[in-house]
């Protein structure tokens, strides 16, 4: 049986820089909390990864890998975001197929030769148009948060619900300090594109 999903294909820009790896002590407790490995998560030659989650959540989930690679200096991620069919689940998820993981490892490839550090291909050249605009535009700043601006982001994001002052008892700041990272991280703007792909990502996708 088919089913509708997101594979998530990326690499850590700058990864050479960073001998200790520090990037994958972060991310794979992360990457545990969305799914089993191999089957739904690898990371694999070192600096890239794959990972298999629900459509609804890919851009979320793409964002949270970008600000927990982001808070290790001068690291970023390259990140493919494929919407579509899995027409083969294998035990392992480098061996499984479909739509998705054909059009997320395609769209990686093409990252390569682009200047933008996450795209999204659904097959619907409309909709793929316009929030890759909108990806190029958030990128615009979430390419340049600091590493406390990162910290931030992906607790905000894995505790959406969290008040400001909770997040700030596990930062260990004040309330006022993490209103201003997340305003210099321009949360809002990140939270209005959540929301947009939440109400569109419904489009079937062939």
């Amino acid at each position: 049986m088919m089913q509708d999903i997101a594979i998530l294909t990326g690499d850590i820009v700058n990864s050479r820089e960073d001998e200790s790896a520090r990037w994958i002590e972060v991310v794979k407790p992360f990457f545990r909390s969305l799914g089993e490995s191999p089957e739904d998560w690898e990371i694999y030659r070192g600096d890239e990864f794959q990972v298999r989650v629900g459509r609804k959540s890919a851009l979320t989930v793409a964002i949270q890998i970008k600000a927990l690679v982001k808070q290790q200096k001068n690291l970023d991620v390259r990140l493919a975001i494929g919407l579509g069919e899995e027409s083969i689940r294998h035990p392992k998820i480098g061996e499984s197929n479909g739509t998705a993981y054909q059009r997320s490892g395609k769209t990686f490839e093409t990252l390569k030769e682009q200047p933008y550090r996450m795209r999204l291909a659904s097959g619907e050249a409309a909709y793929d148009q316009t929030l890759n605009l909108m990806l190029a535009l958030a990128l615009d700043f979430m390419d340049q948060w600091s590493p406390v601006s990162a910290e931030t982001m992906a607790l905000v994001l894995s505790h959406p619900q969290a008040s400001q002052e909770a997040l700030a008892k596990r930062l260990g700041v004040r309330q006022s300090a993490v209103s201003q990272r997340l305003k210099r991280a321009r949360y809002d703007l990140v939270r209005e594109l959540q929301e947009y792909y939440a109400q569109t990502c419904k489009i079937p996708v062939s």
